[in-house]
């Protein structure tokens, strides 16, 4: 009876070691930081429909600010949020501290969506959490303004490389079908 005890024990104590080794099964079971440092809480999101974006300040997707900022307008009150995440990963594109994307953000696209902390996109060492979990669902960002489409759920439901704008209908008509599901 004791050795039962004792495999149930150690069976359970596996179990949940293989479970936090996984990592977290949302994206909303993360906590970050906003683009001026603060902390923040991703499951503050948990419930709503996101579009995790890669950002860059000097890049030639740059414009997408502007369909992301429309986009975020339409549809924030819908239970939709925008979620931008600095890089400088690609071409240095994003050099600048998180006062001076922020300042470049508001002054250029009037920016209101949230802003996090600048972070590493890919593999290896110092790779944001962030990405460590959006990368698992077999797409990490080739160049900016990459785009993950996360469900209610807080889990990957697509992916949108960067030449997909913000008004493309197939982004939309993801974003829509996002929001309709239960």
């Amino acid at each position: 009876m004791i050795r039962l005890f004792l495999a149930v024990i150690s069976m359970t104590i596996a179990a949940a070691v293989a479970l936090s080794a996984a990592g977290p099964a949302s994206l909303y079971d993360l906590k970050t930081q906003t683009l001026l440092g603060k902390p923040s809480d991703l499951g503050d999101y948990r419930g709503k429909v996101t579009l995790v974006v890669n950002v860059a300040s000097y890049c030639g997707y740059t414009p997408q600010y502007k369909g992301l900022e429309a986009l975020h307008r339409e549809l924030k009150d819908k239970g939709f949020a925008i979620l931008g995440f600095p890089s400088n990963d690609f071409g240095d594109q994003e050099p600048g501290t998180g006062e001076e994307i922020a300042t470049f953000c508001k002054r250029t696209y009037d920016v209101t969506f949230p802003m996090f902390a600048k972070v590493v996109t890919r593999r290896g060492g110092g790779q944001s959490p962030v990405y460590a979990f959006l990368g698992a669902s077999g797409h990490l960002p080739a160049w900016n303004f990459s785009k993950y489409l996360i469900g209610k759920d807080g889990r990957v439901r697509a992916f949108f490389p960067s030449e997909v704008t913000p008004e493309d209908p197939a982004l939309r008509r993801a974003i829509a079908d996002a929001i309709a599901a239960k």
